[in-house]
């Protein structure tokens, strides 16, 4: 099994003014997508959201800035971590992450030497 990373790009702005119960149905399409990893003999190895890009500070060598490094519609919003059997399986997967607004890419994780 190879480890891929599903990163996930979402407009910020929708999301401000949700309601709770909008958050629980986003919540709920995450939670969703976490069981169906498994139905496709993956591995769900982790995942987080990440906080507005207002938070953000970029650093370009020891300059460093408030904000995100680049301004865009779409954001990083957060990510998944998955183990799957092969790169077909990985898309099959990450075509069913929820990014409402926005899309998902996915990304092998490359191997690094132990030692």
């Amino acid at each position: 099994m190879s480890e891929y990373m599903i990163l996930i790009y979402d407009a910020e702005q929708p999301y401000r003014d949700y309601t709770a119960q909008q958050w629980g149905a986003v919540f709920a399409a995450h939670q969703r997508f976490a069981a169906q990893v498994g139905e496709y003999g993956g591995k769900l190895l982790g995942g987080k959201a990440i906080e507005p890009t207002a938070t953000a500070v970029s650093f370009r060598g020891e300059q460093a800035s408030d904000g995100p490094f680049v301004t865009t519609p779409l954001a990083v919003c957060g990510y998944y971590l998955i183990e799957a059997a092969d790169l077909d399986t990985a898309k099959a997967i990450a075509q069913l992450c929820p990014a409402k607004f926005g899309g998902v890419e996915l990304r092998p994780v490359r191997p690094t030497p132990v030692g």
